[in-house]
């Protein structure tokens, strides 16, 4: 049996599934549900913006063989990334970006070291499930890329976005 190679990978946003606490009231209820978030990757210095779902369990392209610190000056030599955890949500005229904010890495993979704060990752992906925009900390041109991919990824989604939204990634 061989493998494929070069598996294309696919680049969507989770979109609401079942909701597994629909009034049964069995196991699950009160749970979060992340069906509906999925995390862009941001690269300034490269000018690319992707979906990597990975980055869900820590695990995305840039973590992977990493080993991540808890200070900033521990990896001088390290790259800016940005993680927007992006939440779609489901309006009367159809999906929406719900929610969107960025948090911090840093990886230098010559070293193997990186830098990333589990606290501000877990606060921005439950301020993006709550529906805020947190992105008034990242820099312009991530802003652009970030607004970009929305648009280029679902014209129509951006479109029923809140105005907030659109305001945090305008010039």
């Amino acid at each position: 049996m061989s493998e494929e190679k070069g598996k294309k990978k696919s680049n969507a946003f989770t979109i609401i599934k079942d909701d597994s606490t629909d009034g049964h009231g069995g196991y699950g209820v009160g749970a979060i549900s992340l069906e509906n978030m999925s995390p862009v990757i941001i690269d300034p210095e490269e000018g690319k913006a992707f979906i990597d779902m990975g980055a869900m369990h820590a695990r995305s392209e840039i973590e992977r063989r990493v080993k991540m610190l808890p200070n900033r000056e521990d990896v001088p030599n390290a790259k800016l990334y940005w993680i927007c955890w992006v939440v779609v949500e489901r309006g009367p005229e159809g999906p929406y970006y719900h929610g969107a904010a960025a948090s911090e890495i840093r990886v230098d993979k010559e070293a193997k070291r990186g830098y990333k704060r589990l606290p501000e990752h877990v606060k921005h992906m439950e301020q993006s499930l709550k529906g805020k925009y947190v992105l008034d900390h990242i820099d312009d041109k991530s802003k652009h890329l970030l607004r970009d991919f929305l648009i280029d990824f679902d014209k129509d989604m951006w479109e029923r976005a809140p105005k907030e939204l659109k305001d945090a990634l305008s010039d």
